[in-house]
Formats: C-alpha cells, sequence, structure tokens
C-alpha cells in the first residue's frame, strides 16, 4: 500500500469532486485524525472494495454526480456486502427494507437486492439524486437526508426557518449520527484529496475495469455459472451476494457481476448449454401423508416454486404422484438414486442421508460443520452459500450424513489440516477467519503477522478448524 496515489483510480476520482472542501470544519478535522491514528484501516477497506470501485465509478460518472460519493460506502458499510445494520439495514448502500423495496430492490426467499452491488448501487444513486433535487442541489443535505430520511431533514430547516437561523447542514439541530455522518465522509475527500500530506495510504487501484454484467435470460444454478466462469463457487457468490440461495431467482433478477476477463468465454458456454440444464431437477414420487410443504422443507425450496413449476393451482397433492424439484445438482443425483432405492425395494439410501435442520440464533456455518462432523466447504456447497455466508434464525439447511450416523457428532475430534492460502482482492484476516473456521490472532501467529494488513497474492498458513489456545 503506498501513501501517494498519483495513478490509478484516484487521480479520476479526484478530477470528479464536487462537494466542498470543508477539512477545517472541527468536526471533519476530528475524523480526519482518526483516520491518522488508524492508518491501516482504510487500506483495508479499499482492499476489499477494489474489485467494486471502478465499477461503481463508471455508474456515478455517468450521472454526472460528485465521485465522492464513491467512498460514502465507506461509511455506510466499510465495504461490507453481508453487513447488516441493528435497524435491518443491508449490503453496501445499507437500505432498510422498506426504502430498498421502494427503490425497486426485491427481496425474498431467492434473493435480496440490496446486497446485489449492482442493483444496490442503482437504488442508492437514484435515491440520492431524488434527495439531491429535493434539497435544491444541495450535497452535504441530501446526505443528510440520506441517513436521518429527508422528513427530518426539512423539519430541521423548517425549525431553522421559524427562527429565522441559517438552514444549511451545519447550523441544522439533527440526530448525533447524521451529525457526524457527513463530516465523515468529508474526511475522507480530505484523505484522498492528498494523502501524503495526511498521511494516510491508500489501497492502488487500477483504473480499468474489474467487473461487468451478464444477463443471464433466465435461471441459473449458481454452481454451473461458476464452472462455465471457470471461478470457484465462493468467488460467485462474493461478487453476488444478493443471490443467497443455491440459483438466481427464478422470477429474477437474471444477471451475474463476473471478472472481465471471464465474460465473453462465459457467454459463449452459457449459450451452448441447453435450458433444462441450467437447473438440476429431481422427480418426488408423492408418499402417503405428505405434503408440500413438508416436501418444500425436505429440498430446501419454497412451497410457491413448488406449484409454479408443477402448475399447481393450489396445495392439494396425491400420494403417487410425481413433482419436479428444483435443487443443487450434486443434490439431485443423490437423492434420485435414494428415490429410486425407496421406492424399488423399500430401504433406505445405502449411503447418505439428508438432515434438515433449523439455524438457530448464534449457529455459524463452521459451528454446524463441527457439531454435525462434515467438511465446512461441502456443508456450504450442499446449500450452495458461500463458506463465509452469514447464517438467519428460521434458516433451514440441508447436511448429508452417512446412514448409521448420529445427528449430532459434537464428540468428534476437529481436523488437523494445515493448508496455504493465496490472498485475493477484498480479502481480509476477519473473512479468511471465518472461511475456515479460526481466530484472527491465529493466523496472525502462524504467518508472523503484527498487524491486520494483507495484499492479493499473498500466501498464508491456515490450520483449519484447529484454533491455538491463547
Amino acid at each position: 500500500m503506498s501513501s501517494s496515489s498519483d495513478d490509478g483510480i484516484w487521480n479520476r476520482v479526484r478530477r470528479g469532486f464536487a462537494l466542498p472542501d470543508e477539512s477545517d470544519n472541527e468536526r471533519v478535522l476530528h475524523y480526519i485524525q482518526w483516520h491518522q491514528a488508524n492508518s491501516d484501516y482504510l487500506g483495508q477497506v479499499l482492499a476489499r472494495a477494489e474489485p467494486y470501485l471502478h465499477y461503481i465509478l463508471e455508474e456515478i460518472e455517468a450521472r454526472d454526480m460528485p465521485s465522492e460519493l464513491l467512498l460514502l460506502p465507506i461509511v455506510e458499510s466499510a465495504y461490507r456486502t453481508d453487513v447488516y445494520s441493528s435497524g435491518q439495514a443491508a449490503g453496501i448502500w445499507q437500505f432498510i427494507p422498506s426504502t430498498g423495496r421502494h427503490f425497486g430492490l426485491h427481496q425474498n426467499w431467492w434473493y435480496d437486492g440490496r446486497k446485489d452491488v449492482h442493483a444496490s448501487t442503482h437504488a442508492a444513486l437514484d435515491y440520492l439524486t431524488q434527495l439531491n433535487e429535493r434539497f435544491n442541489g444541495d450535497w452535504l443535505l441530501a446526505l443528510a437526508a440520506y441517513n436521518a430520511g429527508q422528513g427530518t431533514v426539512s423539519r430541521a430547516i423548517g425549525r431553522n426557518e421559524s427562527l429565522g437561523q441559517p438552514t444549511d447542514y451545519w447550523n441544522l439541530d439533527l440526530p448525533r449520527e447524521t451529525q457526524h455522518y457527513v463530516p465523515r465522509l468529508l474526511a475522507l475527500q480530505a484523505i484522498v484529496s492528498d494523502p501524503d500530506y495526511y498521511q494516510v495510504g491508500l489501497w492502488p487501484v487500477p483504473n480499468e475495469p474489474r467487473l461487468g454484467l451478464v444477463e443471464l435470460g433466465g435461471q441459473l444454478e449458481l454452481n454451473i455459472a461458476a464452472e462455465l466462469a471457470d471461478l470457484s463457487l465462493d468467488q460467485i457468490t462474493q461478487l453476488n451476494p444478493g443471490f443467497h440461495r443455491w440459483a438466481t431467482d427464478p422470477d429474477g433478477p437474471h444477471h451475474l457481476l463476473l471478472p472481465i476477463d471471464r465474460i465473453d468465454a462465459f457467454q459463449t458456454a452459457l449459450a451452448a448449454l441447453p435450458m433444462e440444464h441450467r437447473v438440476s431437477w429431481l422427480r418426488h414420487r408423492i408418499q402417503p401423508g405428505e405434503n408440500l410443504g413438508q416436501i418444500a422443507s425436505r429440498y430446501n425450496t419454497t412451497v410457491a416454486l413448488l406449484q409454479q413449476k408443477n402448475e399447481l393451482r393450489g396445495h392439494m397433492i396425491r400420494a403417487g404422484d410425481v413433482l419436479l424439484i428444483p435443487v443443487p445438482g450434486e443434490q439431485a443425483i443423490v437423492d434420485e438414486k435414494s428415490t429410486v432405492a425407496r421406492h424399488s425395494t423399500g430401504d433406505t439410501p445405502s449411503t447418505t442421508r439428508a438432515v434438515h435442520y433449523t439455524v438457530q440464533p448464534g449457529d455459524t456455518l463452521w459451528a454446524l460443520a463441527r457439531s454435525h462432523g462434515v467438511n465446512l466447504q461441502s456443508l456450504a456447497d450442499w446449500n450452495r452459500i458461500s463458506s463465509e455466508s452469514p447464517l438467519r434464525p428460521g434458516q433451514t439447511l440441508v447436511i448429508r450424513q452417512p446412514v448409521n450416523q448420529p445427528d449430532t457428532m459434537a464428540a468428534l475430534a476437529p481436523r488437523q489440516n494445515m493448508v496455504t492460502y493465496s490472498v485475493r482482492a477484498g480479502d481480509s484476516l476477519s473473512s479468511i477467519s471465518r472461511r475456515f473456521g479460526v481466530r484472527v490472532s491465529d493466523i496472525q501467529h502462524w504467518n508472523q503477522l503484527e498487524d491486520h494488513l494483507i495484499r492479493p497474492g499473498q500466501r498464508l498458513l491456515i490450520m483449519e478448524g484447529q484454533p491455538q489456545e491463547s
């Protein structure tokens, strides 16, 4: 990481600055000094943001908006796609559910548009444009309203008008958080303007596209998308965190963000893939006493999708009929064999069985993998989620186990497997620690790291599932 950023994307960002320079303001100066005292923080956040920065800047410039808005997700979420606030705001732009829906960000069992970097960026810029027009081109008031709501800002302006007082941002009586929200952004503006002067380093980011949006034309299993793009499932889900099931939403959106150098090959391979092979399907013969809810739960899908794909108008089903079930490809193979075995011999499958587990408060994917005696990545793959994905209470997970193995394997000894991990753009020690189920302090100890700073391409030694005692 360099403290000088005369090339790359940062010079382009500076040319687009349009907010007032308030670096001498006491509130702004407070946050400049915070970054000076925590000089590694900004570099770590920008390293995580690197894949998205050029893509988002292009959207900002296309609308002729201040390029400082590229820094706003640092204030909102530290560019974490998986972060939720206490008020249930989500994604890098931190939309609450109602505001997200108002700006077209769908939220359902399959998909949360607030976490979709492409969709949420368009929604955030739409919202900020609307607020800027509402407050007559005053960007500081628009930003305050993005944080506190336009009603709160409008009422504060009305109070000052009635008292004959100034109505600019700095003179309004706003909530405490909002009083610090805009100064935090303006402090970042000052630092990016002259990182050498403030002695706060910026992560070097090339001024070239890293990502592109690919239209799919229909539902696609994420594991298949990863194969077509020659990426890992983790890479696909990290770039497209809005899709939190094993496939894209059947009802759309039908798009993915992919590395720019993988798009041509992906599109060629996708065009050659028959539509019926985009999602794996299994045939389930309905047993006496079964209902749609039970079947949907078993296969980690929804009643609505079963109704849609099987052209059912209600909940009535008959024993002996066959339902088409969309499932992850690997599970389709296993369950198809299991279904044949049960209906031909009456026996249970000879190798594995699917256990359906309802997530409890405090559960993590790593802890569940250990308690059920399964591999962390296998557990993630069975459910078509990233190994870093946060779990939500009430979520149903499929856990595959040998037939005669108990549901809980808490006494199983942890694996001791040293692996070498190559750091990718956007990684942090925290995200790596969650992926492997170890502590940040363990990674630092194993690799003799004195701080949290890591760089893409750096190789780290990781002892999977075996945290050291401090």
